[in-house]
């Protein structure tokens, strides 16, 4: 459907606060008929007065006695709900939003959401699969939780070890996880990653979720299936990843109930183990990375952003939200999916895409740029990507085989 640059608002719909900066989300409000008002550090200032959009500063720093202050303005501008886009505005969006909704039991919840050790104890509590996690002070707790692991699973003397994860606390996605086999691996965490999280490693299969829920109710609920973690991912997923969909509503269910979810959007991210056993790995109240949201627009044709504010809004109707989702899967017109790419090798002079990638017919663009430096800095943990390749086509099985073949060329030569 064809819209004009920027859509009427509708007094009656709500006020909207977008909490981080998001180019993509910006674009999307402009296009949607909800009022909305972008919260970022100062340095977005000049591009939204320029360009006209509604802002207010406020740097993310750490919760401070100054958080009243932006929900107190936010509430005298006439706001009605508060968005987070990234992980760091998630703890603010709940105490801000604890203040506009009159519901201080917003903020702990929130809390709940970003603190990964906190939440694994909530989810047991309901019910819900986790695997052994332990939370790590110093290194020496990573090696005896290492060593009680493998002693659990009845490792002999010389059995190569079960890896453990480490991971951050409160950061997204793969930022600061790191996979452990070995004592020695232990010495390579920098003293600024602890207090961390470890657990145990689940064999099995990976996969992500998108939900939108309002009124406590799943609006849309996609599945994104991983290729390889921290480097390709693509929807609708594979037909054997679909046929877990009914147990996978039931688990977002009881993950819905678990943390009193009434409203807004979760990915969580869930193993299945070789006897069709699943396992909650952990849940984000944001949208996801690896750009799913433009993803799921290619792939369905609505806005993910404007799903959001819908979502978030206390104002939005039944009605009005029912007719905004496509139905899962069988309304998808393609698949559609990115690749992550990392140098494969320790000195680069220029970007390269190679005739296989660029030639096929699924390809269709990417956000690469040319390398600054020549000398690429070792990975750590899983790294961040240098940019993204996107891939559309009718196959699943193709794009699987596909986005795994990426991971054999060199894009930066």
């Amino acid at each position: 459907m064809a819209q004009p640059d920027r859509l009427e608002k509708d007094p009656n719909k709500g006020f909207v606060a977008l909490l981080g900066w998001s180019l993509a989300a910006v674009e999307a409000l402009d296009k949607f008929d909800r009022r909305y008002v972008v919260v970022a550090p100062e340095w977005a200032e000049a591009y939204c007065t320029e360009h006209d959009i509604p802002y207010l500063p406020w740097n993310f720093e750490r919760l401070n006695d100054r958080s009243l202050e932006i929900a107190e303005t936010l509430q005298d501008k006439g706001v009605d709900v508060a968005i987070p886009l990234y992980e760091e505005t998630v703890e603010w969006a709940g105490a801000i939003n604890s203040v506009l909704l009159g519901n201080p039991r917003l903020f702990g919840q929130a809390m709940l959401l970003r603190d990964k050790s906190l939440m694994k104890r909530r989810a047991q509590l309901g019910g819900i699969r986790v695997g052994i996690f332990e939370e790590a002070h110093d290194r020496e707790d990573v090696i005896r939780f290492l060593k009680r692991v493998n002693q659990t699973l009845l490792k002999l003397d010389g059995d190569p070890n079960d890896p453990i994860h480490v991971k951050a606390f409160d950061k997204a996605g793969c930022l600061g996880h790191r996979v452990i086999r070995t004592p020695d691996e232990v010495d390579s965490i920098p003293d600024e990653e602890f207090p961390a999280l470890m657990e145990s490693h689940l064999d099995g299969w990976e996969f992500a979720v998108e939900a939108w829920i309002h009124n406590g109710k799943i609006k849309f609920l996609n599945i994104s299936e991983y290729v390889t973690l921290g480097y390709s991912v693509f929807v609708p997923a594979t037909p054997e990843l679909e046929k877990y969909r009914e147990q996978i509503t039931v688990q977002i269910e009881k993950l819905i109930k678990t943390f009193d979810i009434e409203f807004g959007f979760i990915h969580p991210e869930y193993f299945v183990t070789s006897d069709g056993e699943m396992y909650f790995g952990e849940v984000a109240y944001r949208p996801p990375g690896f750009k799913v949201f433009e993803l799921l627009e290619r792939a369905y044709g609505f806005n993910a952003y404007q799903g959001l504010a819908l979502a978030f809004d206390p104002k939005t109707t039944e009605e009005e939200i029912d007719a905004f989702f496509p139905k899962e899967v069988v309304d998808a017109t393609g698949v559609a999916g990115c690749f992550g790419v990392y140098p494969r090798r320790r000195v680069v002079s220029q970007l390269q895409i190679p005739e296989e990638t660029s030639g096929h017919d699924y390809y269709e663009t990417n956000d690469l740029s040319a390398p600054v430096e020549e000398t690429v800095t070792k990975r750590t943990a899983f790294g961040t990507h240098w940019g993204l390749l996107y891939f559309f086509g009718e196959d699943t099985y193709v794009m699987r085989d596909l986005l795994k073949h990426q991971e054999e060329l060199d894009f930066y030569v």
